[in-house]
């Protein structure tokens, strides 16, 4: 079965790479092409026998699933640029929030569903986010989860009414985590700490902690409780983060809902239907 990815953007570099580290597709079985072709030779080099095709026309002609990895306003103008070389024995997966499966229905004659991935799928890990269209075909269904559970630690099926939530989460949720790590790091400092000490200390810190997690030790809350020692240090320092939190993420959520509405108001135009 030939796996075909449009677009090696940062998402869609670490598919390619989670597909065949994860055994879900192999090298020789897959199809890639760019806007910019040399990045995807340069994926191709990691890869050998993978095959990089310099028109998309060729990868839609010859893939089985064809996984759309561009930027959610352009995915309209590419499908189509190709849908008459769609077939309906063929599945179409787009990893952007914005655009429904539904759009996807409303101009393929495949079956269609979006798949949201994970920079922690990049070491087979974390969590890919799922929907299946309603035109999905009951063999699509059974060997996309078959492969999504090849590339992650669980793969969740999700609704519309929750996928810009879900997705700052799992897709999101990597940065968010890594910035605010930085912060602490940076409040290291202050105490006369060297950098690269306070960075290596975190890591290893978060490290564990993903594995505390992994083998479900702990929930969250019973995390902070066995490490908040009441009148501790540690107690002190989280009275400070409930002080000075306040309502951030709750911003941050309606900051990604905004902009998730803007770009779902651009795709409702192109695609006629939300």
């Amino acid at each position: 079965m030939k796996t075909g990815v449009i677009g090696t953007g940062n998402m869609g570099e670490i598919l390619i790479d989670a597909l065949v580290a994860s055994k879900a597709a192999s090298a020789s079985d897959v199809l890639i092409t760019n806007r910019t072709i040399e990045k995807a030779r340069r994926i191709q080099e990691r890869h050998p026998g993978m095959t990089v095709c310099r028109e998309v026309t060729e990868l839609v002609k010859t893939a089985d699933i064809v996984f759309i990895c561009v930027k959610p306003h352009d995915i309209y103008p590419l499908l189509e640029k190709v849908r008459p070389l769609f077939r309906s024995e063929q599945c179409a997966v787009s990893i952007t929030s914005p655009v429904s499966t539904a759009q996807l229905e409303s101009i393929l004659p495949c079956s269609c569903m979006r798949m949201i991935p994970s920079i922690t799928n990049k070491v087979l890990s974390g969590t890919v986010l799922y929907t299946y269209g309603e035109k999905c075909e009951k063999s699509w269904k059974a060997e996309m989860k078959k492969r999504m559970d090849q590339l992650c630690g669980e793969a969740v099926e999700i609704n519309e009414a929750v996928t810009r939530a879900a997705s700052d989460l799992v897709s999101c949720g990597p940065a968010f985590i890594s910035f605010l790590t930085r912060k602490f790091i940076e409040g290291a400092e202050t105490t006369g700490m060297d950098a690269q000490t306070a960075e290596k200390l975190a890591e290893s810190m978060l490290a564990g902690l993903g594995e505390l997690f992994k083998q479900r030790e702990y929930t969250l809350a019973q995390l902070e409780e066995k490490v908040c020692v009441k009148g501790g240090v540690t107690g002190k320092g989280i009275a400070v983060l409930e002080a000075e939190t306040g309502d951030m993420f709750t911003k941050l959520f309606q900051a990604t809902h905004e902009k998730f509405a803007e770009d779902k108001q651009e795709t409702m135009a192109q695609f006629g239907i939300p």
